[in-house]
């Protein structure tokens, strides 16, 4: 397949390549799409929620775009991500499970979703770089805390609403008695 040499028939300048780059540039593309739902699906209970989400949501197209042109997160991105899931995580009562089984309604659907895609990201920059693509130490990282940020956010929404994620246990990874 290639470009028609139509514009109007071609989505994304770099949709015909083969790589794992263009393909990171797709995830990121739905996890702003993705924070953006989220946001909107909070309800009066999690307006603080939606906007810390509306806050970075152009720092997903910035994650986007700093794997093809200049690298757009920073440390100081880090930090202000770190220190707001550390205060999410902090409105959390009692203890902070661990692996769950994803429930919730509205915001919190969308926030395991963006979960997995930031998780699907990761492997892209993964890929990527074995590739021979040169990836800046901030994106993995700035993705990796997105995945606990958003997961930490399903905690607080869940509480909000009386809604009891139950912890998942691994029947593959069972610890062995001594």
């Amino acid at each position: 397949m290639k470009y028609s040499g139509d514009i109007d028939e071609l989505c994304y300048p770099f949709i015909y390549e083969n790589s794992a780059v263009c393909d990171f540039e797709i995830l990121t593309d739905e996890l702003c799409t993705l924070v953006g739902l989220a946001g909107c699906a909070c309800d009066d209970k999690s307006q603080d929620v939606a906007e810390d989400l509306f806050s970075i949501q152009s720092k997903m197209f910035d994650l986007n775009g700093s794997i093809r042109g200049k690298c757009a997160i920073s440390e100081e991105d880090i930090s202000h991500l770190k220190a707001r899931y550390h205060y999410f995580l902090s409105l959390v009562e009692g203890e902070k499970k661990v692996f769950v089984l994803p429930r919730g309604t509205g915001a919190c659907i969308q926030l395991h979703q963006s979960r997995s895609v930031a998780k699907k990201a990761i492997r892209m920059l993964v890929k990527a770089e074995r590739e021979g693509k040169d990836v800046s130490d901030t994106l993995h990282r700035y993705a990796n805390l997105l995945t606990n940020y958003f997961f930490a956010l399903t905690l607080v929404i869940n509480q909000r609403g009386g809604i009891i994620e139950p912890e998942y246990t691994s029947n593959n990874y069972a610890l062995k008695s001594k």
